[in-house]
């Protein structure tokens, strides 16, 4: 890999991988909607001569195109919003891959794992069944199908699946970005789903170091790969250390079926939540397996250290 493109490099995901490539002195264009949010990265990132800013809708391929000259790989980290997943992921995803394929770009897109649908093994492998039996579940395996099509002749794709995330680049997007936000801010919390139950987080600097290796490597492509955290957690635990970390411990409240139903009446992405809660009680862990036999061990910042250094830097916004 000699020069990369960033779509949605200013999400939590886009943010964390433009960094990793940063540091190898990796050749970076870094591609979204906010001339203002890219500069504010570019500046984060100390503005080095290896990094370029380009302004675009991710809609249009041309736009896409236009940025992606002299690059051999593209990161796809852009998104949509919860409540509009169902119409404009897949428009999204073709957008980035007929750019990809008119240019012959090898592309690495970050996805979950909502379309494993309920977990069928203790760890879960790429091997596992999909059979997502959610809308959301069900909109992202056709968001795979779409592609990994034969009619992408030129370009070639992976996927890389990540557990729910966190980091200083995590935002409201992610369930425990805002959560930690508040926390660092010393007001009340929110927490999505029961507090109880042990869930696997990944911290999203190890995660990008993980994504970078995998896409330097050609024979890692025209697969899916699952991204393993550090283990599981409870809630209660991510916030005891959270707290201790900000000095404050103002309430963190957690939200469950009928909460977020209440608040989905006035904020739509918090009821389209609702469905997705069954992770939150029957939490899905990933297999390192994969990775460890093709790529070697798995980047894993103890919970301690990661949710520590989070809320520092968090602090410092």
């Amino acid at each position: 890999m000699k020069r990369a493109i960033v779509v949605g490099a200013t999400g939590g995901t886009g943010a964390a991988i433009t960094e990793e490539l940063i540091k190898r002195g990796i050749s970076t264009i870094i591609f979204g909607r906010s001339r203002q949010k890219l500069e504010q990265l570019a500046v984060k990132l100390g503005s080095p001569d290896h990094l370029q800013i380009t302004v675009g809708d991710a809609f249009r391929p041309d736009d896409i195109i236009a940025a992606s000259l002299e690059a051999d790989v593209m990161f796809h980290c852009a998104n949509v919003p919860y409540n509009e997943m169902e119409s404009k992921l897949i428009p999204l995803g073709e957008s980035v891959m007929e750019a990809a394929e008119q240019l012959g770009l090898k592309v690495v897109v970050i996805d979950g794992i909502y379309p494993y649908g309920r977990r069928q093994m203790k760890e879960v492998t790429e091997e596992h069944p999909k059979q997502p039996h959610t809308r959301k579940g069900k909109t992202r395996l056709a968001f795979e199908q779409m592609l990994f099509s034969s009619k992408w002749r030129k370009a070639q794709v992976m996927i890389v699946r990540l557990p729910d995330y966190y980091g200083p680049t995590a935002n409201q997007a992610s369930y425990l970005g805002s959560t930690l936000e508040a926390i660092a801010e010393g007001k009340m919390a929110f927490f999505i789903g029961t507090m109880k139950m042990p869930r696997e987080y990944i911290y999203l600097p190890d995660a990008a170091v993980m994504v970078v290796e995998l896409a330097s490597r050609d024979d890692a492509y025209r697969q899916n790969w699952n991204i393993p955290g550090a283990g599981v957690i409870a809630g209660k635990e991510i916030v005891r250390i959270a707290q201790q970390a900000a000095g404050k411990t103002k309430p963190v409240i957690a939200l469950g079926k009928t909460r977020l139903s209440l608040l989905g009446l006035g904020v739509p992405v918090m009821k389209e939540i609702v469905e997705m809660l069954y992770l939150t009680e029957e939490p899905l862990v990933l297999s390192k397996k994969k990775y460890e036999a093709s790529i070697g061990p798995v980047k894993m910042t103890s919970f301690e250290e990661g949710i520590t250094q989070t809320i520092g830097e968090l602090q410092k916004k």
